[in-house]
């Protein structure tokens, strides 16, 4: 049986011998997409060269790329949903089309992967009064040797790609097209709660979809009719964990190497067995994993956007080891995140340089959930009756966990009104995402004036703490607000009266040459070549823009700045913190 490491490698040879180049997995939190909070697809980070930019790696392109759906945290406990996968890909920029995409993902589950070509179905777009149905790729499945009863039809809902969805809510100029996708038949008995037969669309989950090519053929025009592109473009996306699965002819994700020896660090800590517990131990395997996955990235839990996710995870993570195994400890964490990157080393982690970090951020949040338990626990003892706008309330207010309130009503004969609660959620969710309409590139909160002028003084701030402690300092994050600028950065100890001096000095000392700001885009190797720094581990596009700040400062951004130094006025620190190992945060303010 072949590996998780084995079959992400076979699948990416495959298609380099079919003259595609590999591109390396972008990360989870991309650098320069401001619209979302996270990588869910492995087409997000190829969206400008599927609208027409040239890749200047060519029209071939293979990856395995890691992702994160937050859609799916309350999916995650069955045998088949996750948040942190990975999705292999393959994409033709003009290149060929449904002909030899469908051909060599056939030849390489069949062929290479040796699944039995009876179980295998696929499915095809039916057809509107835009688009006919796709007898295109139907006749190309059928040549491949796939029986009619095994292709299925069905509408835009299923089977039409775009970012935005079908193609009445596609938005000017927006491209998409029918797709077809491939499912596995594990042959498992159909269950009449999912309707009277079984098909490959069905959520009783005898089929499990391994694999859908897109044919990126249309965009939107203001007519409201889809015109063909010139470019037409093939986005194939495969989940690894779900394509192994089918390999193993066993439904369950969560058994495969590339989960397994996590759930049995969990078995061990618990003391519990797997075919007990499968869902809450499902849900500690993935939330872990999607958890020092970010970590390792740079991110760390907090309030915001993807902070907040992350601190979400851990938490849901802790609240069913607590379940479990109601005395763990904030060590009994580093056997499992040992695993994790036992599973990844070498390949999206590295234990040398990564471990220590990601488990004292990971045991430091268990350590906070712990005293939030504690704390909303009193707190609720001192409430007569538990309703649901109160359970939101315990989770907003101390990020006490739905599922622990519902426990304790329960124990005391109390109903919570589900429907209360979502409602106070629903409006926390669209505060948020109003909220997050104002995400933008580099850690800026806004971009008004003054955090603009902020956005500018830490490239200062950066250059300066380098100067006066060393170039082995480096920004780790930054947040931006009209109040205030805070910096966290590289560091073993903390900074002494007299160096936080010199470093303030050296910014205002800048600010008051008036230094000119230039900008310039560049390839992202001639930039590194020229001395520009680049920020804790993002991962950049081919063509980035450098700040030049006067013979001072060269970094990696994506803006915006002030013209010249002068107009950021003079600024002092405030504060600092421990953030924990080895970094340091800072806070700035305007001095008025």
């Amino acid at each position: 049986m072949l590996s998780g490491n084995q079959l992400r490698q076979k699948y990416l040879d495959f298609f380099v011998a079919h003259g595609h180049k590999i591109i390396p997995s972008a990360p989870i939190v991309l650098a320069n997409d401001p619209t979302t909070l996270f990588t869910g697809s492995g087409m997000q980070p190829m969206m400008p060269y599927l609208l027409g930019a040239p890749h200047p790696l060519g029209t071939r392109l293979t990856d395995s790329q890691k992702c994160f759906r937050a859609g799916d945290i309350e999916e995650v406990g069955d045998n088949r949903h996750q948040t942190f996968f990975e999705m292999l890909g393959n994409w033709s920029l003009g290149d060929y089309f449904k002909g030899e995409q469908l051909a060599w993902i056939w030849e390489f589950y069949t062929s290479q992967l040796g699944l039995p070509k009876e179980n295998l179905h696929v499915s095809l777009f039916a057809g509107n009064d835009r688009v006919s149905r796709d007898e295109e790729s139907a006749q190309i499945w059928q040549k491949l040797g796939v029986s009619d009863d095994h292709i299925h039809y069905y509408d835009a809902k299923k089977n039409w790609w775009s970012r935005s969805g079908t193609p009445d809510q596609m938005p000017v100029g927006e491209p998409g097209g029918p797709d077809s996708e491939v499912f596995y038949d594990f042959g498992t008995p159909h269950d009449p709660k999912f309707g009277e037969s079984c098909h490959p669309n069905c959520d009783c989950g005898r089929f499990l979809e391994i694999g859908n090519s897109v044919f990126m053929l249309y965009q939107k025009q203001t007519d409201g009719s889809l015109q063909e592109l010139t470019q037409k473009n093939v986005d194939f996306g495969g989940g690894l964990e779900r394509i192994l699965a089918a390999i193993h002819h066993d439904p369950d994700v969560y058994k495969t190497d590339l989960f397994w020896p996590i759930i049995e660090k969990i078995e061990t800590l618990t003391k519990l067995k797997y075919s007990d517990n499968s869902s809450a131990m499902r849900i500690i395997c993935d939330h872990l994993k999607g958890s020092v996955m970010m970590i390792a990235e740079g991110l760390e839990p907090s309030n915001k956007q993807q902070g907040y996710l992350l601190r979400r995870l851990l938490r849901r993570a802790a609240l069913k080891v607590f379940r479990m195994k109601p005395d763990a400890k904030s060590a009994d964490f580093d056997a499992i995140i040992e695993t994790i990157f036992a599973v990844y080393e070498g390949v999206y982690l590295d234990r040398l340089k990564e471990f220590d970090s990601v488990s004292q951020i990971i045991k430091q949040e268990f350590e906070k959930f712990q005293r939030t338990v504690n704390r909303g626990l009193s707190v609720l003892e001192k409430i007569e009756k538990i309703n649901g706008k109160i359970a939101f309330d315990m989770l907003s207010t101390f990020g006490f966990p739905w599922e622990l309130t519902l426990e304790l009503a329960d124990e005391r004969g109390q109903k919570v009104d589900r429907g209360q609660f979502e409602i106070e959620f629903k409006k926390h969710q669209d505060t948020s995402r109003t909220a997050s309409t104002g995400m933008f590139k580099g850690g800026l909160a806004d971009h008004s004036e003054v955090v603009t002028q902020y956005h500018t003084a830490t490239h200062l701030l950066h250059q300066a703490l380098r100067d006066v402690l060393g170039i082995s300092v480096h920004q780790a994050g930054s947040n931006l607000t009209a109040e205030r600028l805070r910096f966290d950065f590289s560091y073993d100890k903390a900074l002494t009266p007299e160096e936080l001096q010199k470093v303030e000095n050296s910014v205002n000392e800048k600010i008051e040459r008036n230094l000119p700001v230039t900008a310039a885009t560049m390839p992202y190797d001639e930039a590194m070549k020229s001395g520009a720094l680049a920020f804790f581990k993002e991962k950049y596009p081919d063509q980035v823009t450098v700040y030049t700040i006067g013979d001072y400062s060269r970094e990696l951004c994506g803006g915006p700045h002030v013209c010249h130094t002068s107009e950021i006025g003079k600024i002092k620190i405030v504060k600092q913190e421990s953030l924990g190992s080895s970094l340091r945060r800072l806070y700035l303010t305007k001095v008025s």
